[in-house]
């Protein structure tokens, strides 16, 4: 088994993939003004009026962290979708500033 980019960077950084997990789950997990924000922009049902939106725009979570399944193809070399890539980027880089280290780019990791 050949070793990836991932892998060696996970190696090297000390980085644990289950607080990898964790932490992505933490990071991706919808919040109430994500709800909010989803149940706004849904199409009414007929007789509904369409919620208003209060406040400003944001980008909502997504709501879906890396499984375990996904990281462990990414680890392994397997195919990943660009979102999953993105989620596991994120995580990274937030483990990575709680150790008060450079972030990283995409490239850097796959």
């Amino acid at each position: 088994m050949a070793d990836t980019k991932l892998q060696k960077f996970l190696a090297d950084k000390k980085i644990d993939t289950r607080r990898l997990l964790a932490t992505s789950y933490k990071l991706e997990r919808l919040t109430a003004e994500d709800r909010k924000t989803k149940f706004a922009n849904r199409k009414p049902k007929e007789g509904e009026k369409k919620a208003e939106v209060v406040g400003e725009k944001k980008k909502p979570h997504s709501g879906r962290p890396v499984t375990d399944r996904a990281l462990n193809a990414a680890v392994s070399g397997g195919k990943l979708s660009g979102p999953t890539k993105s989620r596991i980027l994120r995580a990274v880089n937030a483990l990575l500033e709680k150790k008060k280290q450079a972030v990283v780019t995409l490239k850097d990791l796959f």
